[in-house]
This record gives C-alpha cells, sequence and structure tokens, in this order.
C-alpha cells in the first residue's frame, strides 16, 4: 500500500518542462561562472620572456653564466656544491677548477681559461700531479695568446712538480726559441731528445736554434765591429774640429768638447750631425735665417771646401716663394753671423769657403749647426737689425 501511495504521489516530467529546466539550470551555471572573482596567475614565467627564463634555468642554458648575473636557487645550488669549499677538498676544488679551465681552452677563450687554471693553482692543494697538469694547460693558454715569457715561466713550474713532463718541457724549449734564448732552448731539447730520441719535432727545433745562435753571435760580432769603427771615427771626428780650430757652444762644464756638442738642435737636420766625406773632409748642416721675414732654410750637407756664394747661387736659383718682391738675390743681399754671447755682429765675405768662415775665432757653433743671417742691402730692417748690436 505505502508503495502504491508513493507512486501515486511521484510528478511526471513533460519533455517541455524537462528542456525547461535543462535550460534554467544552464543560465544559472553561466551566471556563477561569470560572477566568479577573476585573479591573475602570477608565479609563471611571462609570455613575452619565457624563452629567456627557461635558459637561467642549468639544465636549459646555452651558455654559463657571466660574473654579476642573477643566478636561479638552482644554479646557486649546483654552484655551491661544485665550488664550495665546505662541500669539496682542495684537490676536488682543483680539479673542477682545471674542468672549466679546458672547457674554455677547447672554446678559444684562452683567457677565461687562464682564469680557470689560476684559481685551480690557489687552492694549493698537495697533489703535485694535478697542480703540475694546471701549470703546464695554463702555460698552454698563455701559448696561443702569444705569451711566451708566461708560458716558458709555467713550464718551468710544471716541471718542478713533474720533472719527466714532456709537453712542459717541449713547450718550454718553443717559447725559449721565440724569446730567443737560444742556449736555453737546446738545453731543454737535449733534455727531451733523452727522452725522446726520435722526435722529430724538437730535433728540428734544435737544429734551428743552434742555426740562430751561429747568426745572433756573428751579428752581434758585426754590431760590436761597427760600433767600434764608429767609435774611432767620433774620436777622430772631434780631434779634427779641435785641430781646426773652431768654436763650438759646450754643453758641459769641464769645457770639453763631446759628442753631444755637435748634434743639431733642430728637428728638420736632427739626422745631419757634422761628418766626414771619403776624402776625410767636414760636412756641416747649415741654417740659414731671415729676420726681416722670420723664414728659416735648412742646408743638410754644406762641404767644408764650398764657397758660400755657391751655396747662395743655388739657394735662390728661383726666388723663394715668400719673397714676392724678389729683393733677396745674390747682387742685393748681405750675410751675417752672431758672434760670442751674442753680443756682436759680424759680416761675412761670401767668397769665402765654409771652413774658412768658421775659422774665424769670433765664429762659434751653436747646437752643432753652424748659422747665417741673411739681409737685404740697405734695407730699414738692415739697419733696424745692426742697430740691436
Amino acid at each position: 500500500m505505502q508503495g502504491d501511495e508513493i507512486g501515486e504521489k511521484r510528478k511526471v516530467w513533460t519533455d517541455e518542462e524537462r528542456l525547461e529546466l535543462a535550460a534554467k539550470l544552464d543560465a544559472e551555471l553561466d551566471e556563477y561562472i561569470n560572477n566568479l572573482e577573476k585573479k591573475s596567475y602570477t608565479e609563471g614565467w611571462p609570455e613575452d620572456r619565457w624563452q629567456e627564463e627557461m635558459e637561467k634555468h642549468p639544465f636549459f642554458m646555452k651558455k654559463p653564466p657571466e660574473p654579476g648575473d642573477e643566478l636561479s636557487p638552482l644554479m646557486e645550488g649546483l654552484q655551491q656544491l661544485k665550488y664550495g669549499e665546505d662541500e669539496n677538498t682542495p684537490e676536488e676544488l682543483a680539479n673542477n677548477y682545471k674542468e672549466d679551465g679546458n672547457f674554455n681552452y677547447k672554446y678559444k677563450k684562452y683567457r677565461l681559461a687562464i682564469l680557470g687554471y689560476t684559481t685551480g693553482i690557489k687552492t694549493k692543494c698537495k697533489d703535485d700531479n694535478l697542480m703540475a697538469q694546471l701549470y703546464n694547460n695554463r702555460a698552454a693558454a698563455h701559448f696561443m695568446l702569444q705569451n711566451y715569457r708566461s708560458c716558458l715561466n709555467d713550464c718551468k713550474l710544471a716541471l718542478k712538480l713533474k720533472s719527466q713532463y714532456p709537453k712542459a718541457l717541449s713547450r718550454a724549449a718553443t717559447c725559449s726559441f721565440h724569446i730567443k734564448d737560444y742556449d736555453q732552448c737546446i738545453d731543454l731539447c737535449d733534455q727531451f731528445l733523452d727522452q725522446n730520441p726520435t722526435d722529430k719535432t724538437i730535433s728540428k727545433l734544435r737544429s734551428n736554434s743552434v742555426i740562430a745562435k751561429e747568426r745572433l753571435q756573428r751579428d752581434k760580432r758585426k754590431q760590436e765591429r761597427t760600433e767600434k769603427k764608429s767609435d774611432k771615427e767620433d774620436e777622430k771626428l772631434l780631434e779634427t774640429i779641435s785641430r781646426k780650430g773652431i768654436n763650438l757652444e759646450l754643453t758641459n762644464d769641464k769645457q770639453k768638447l763631446e759628442l753631444r756638442d755637435l748634434e743639431p738642435q733642430v728637428p728638420q737636420i736632427a739626422q745631419s750631425r757634422v761628418h766626414f766625406d771619403e776624402k776625410d773632409k767636414l760636412v756641416w748642416p747649415v741654417m740659414i735665417l731671415y729676420p726681416e721675414t722670420q723664414q728659416t732654410d735648412f742646408i743638410q750637407n754644406f762641404h767644408e771646401d764650398t764657397l758660400l756664394i755657391e751655396q747662395l747661387i743655388e739657394l735662390f736659383e728661383e726666388p723663394p716663394e715668400w719673397d714676392v718682391k724678389h729683393c733677396y738675390t745674390i747682387e742685393n743681399i748681405n750675410v751675417y753671423f752672431e758672434g760670442k754671447n751674442k753680443c756682436s755682429i759680424h759680416k761675412v765675405d761670401i767668397q769665402s769657403t765654409l771652413n774658412e768662415i768658421l775659422r774665424d775665432k769670433q765664429f762659434i757653433v751653436r747646437g752643432g749647426t753652424p748659422a747665417f743671417l741673411i739681409l737685404v742691402k740697405s734695407s730699414e730692417a738692415e739697419k733696424h737689425f745692426l742697430a740691436n748690436y
């Protein structure tokens, strides 16, 4: 009975009612979803920087971090495991830094490789073999940078720790050749060949070093002979000038003529010091001054037996650009020189040779260079100039 009563009270839904109820429930669900509080997800990687963020992860990064770069916590942890002094023995640290150096060396980053090997050396681990490797590897990096002296020093340090070290020995010999220490090169080659007598590369290096040593010694002997000859030539030059009675302004307090007294002080003729010709005659650099126009001429090689007029004719063969009025001609000029202490002025006979002029007791050669002043005859400039003496 009870079951029949329940059955009688059960509502019978028509198809239209079911559709209406379903639509109502859908609308209510949509409204609920739309009314939910919208929250942004801030813990993920920004869409525009996801690749950059991924490369910070040690598993995905394409290159090691640069000094000063921000490290991810995972990378910091890995570095601590590899480089932390609390986590590693000195030997482990030295080996880790050696691996870093080898990695950079492989990719031709030799300066970074040197840094890695140097840091490994600073651990001062007790493994002599490992330390020798660090010195040898650093030497290799220095060699690639052509730092031959630094390379040689590291090779020697490696050999102190490991005497039988062919790589260090051969590289040390090569560096010695590059820095032209041929005696050391030959000695190192001999040490290497004692262990490896058939090595063709080191045998050739030794032969080249012997040849280079002989050439260097020959060049040195030649240089010594040249210097000795030059010294004798200089002594002869000083003696000749003194014997001729030519007065020079001296730079020392001993009143003794020295080579530096013959050095021209003017850059234009600095390489034209007085010298001998093939007949042991003096050839001087000479300076010509034009006080009125503030111009200067230089005669680099004025032979002592040449007449002054001959040089002047050559000098004024064509009027100087600055001589607009063409006043400076052989017939229209006077030539002077200043006497001792520049307190007097003396007219020059242009028909005299340079040697004759220089031997005048009033003439002083200053700065290794005889100087003459040229003025237009009877000009106001000449009168004003002469009035100053």
